[in-house]
């Protein structure tokens, strides 16, 4: 009974989140137990186009270090976040959020190639962030119960966060600079004078994820709750 109902609950989260996260746990357990090493997984260039080690353009979205401290809070705000989008302003739009995934994994690459970082998982982390957070800008957060903002300062708290633990920062910037792109190309550009959309999801997209019915008994998340948890609550205002 209890195992149909944790299957239950996990085939409830969205389809891209769970493939994402699953995808992410999956690949932390593998280097626990050893059955692969990091080595395998980071972003590296050379060895992509002169070995042809073409995994590694995927496998760096999915390591995000040893299990600890910093792995569980990346994965919870990857979890909260990514399914937030999925299940708000990406709802009954699967295609246009694996869209996103790409866009954004394309940018981060180049990008990545420049300032020398060879997992970005984080960044993307907090380019869903920084989305879902633009999109939602009269949400109030409450940051370990200690600083209370609105929703669209998020990934600057999370960065000065990463600060505070020793971190560097260009990985929180990066995941700032690609969510900004993302965000002025989707839904500012296309509304200013002389705008138009540039960011088209291509058509074999909708037709291998999108669906014309939606399922009578999904129960998605409610998102007056954003982040769910002590360091990322929150509530609309006026409500």
């Amino acid at each position: 009974m209890a195992y149909q109902t944790v299957q239950q609950e996990y085939l409830q989260i969205p389809v891209v989140t769970r493939a994402y996260t699953t995808a992410c746990v999956l690949t932390t357990a593998a280097v626990q137990l050893e059955l692969i090493t990091p080595f395998q997984l980071y972003f590296n260039p050379d060895l992509i186009l002169r070995n042809y080690q073409v995994w590694r353009l995927i496998t760096n979205f999915l390591f995000f270090g040893p299990v600890g401290f910093n792995f569980l809070f990346n994965m919870i705000f990857l979890y909260r976040y990514c399914r937030m989008l999925e299940e708000g302003s990406f709802r009954g739009r699967t295609a246009d959020f694996v869209f996103m995934f790409l866009f954004g994994g394309l940018l981060m690459t180049i990008f990545g190639t420049f300032v020398s970082l060879v997992f970005l998982g984080q960044a993307f982390t907090i380019m869903l962030v920084y989305v879902w957070s633009r999109r939602n800008p009269n949400v109030r957060m409450n940051f370990f119960g200690l600083l209370n903002f609105q929703a669209p300062f998020l990934p600057w708290v999370l960065m000065g966060f990463s600060l505070l633990l020793g971190n560097s920062i260009i990985v929180d910037l990066l995941g700032i600079a690609v969510g900004h792109v993302y965000f002025f190309l989707e839904d500012v550009f296309p509304n200013q004078p002389g705008g138009g959309r540039w960011l088209k999801t291509p058509f074999f997209l909708k037709m291998l994820f999108d669906t014309p019915e939606e399922d009578a008994n999904y129960n998605p998340l409610p998102e007056e709750r954003p982040g769910g948890f002590a360091w990322g609550e929150g509530q609309r205002l006026g409500g």
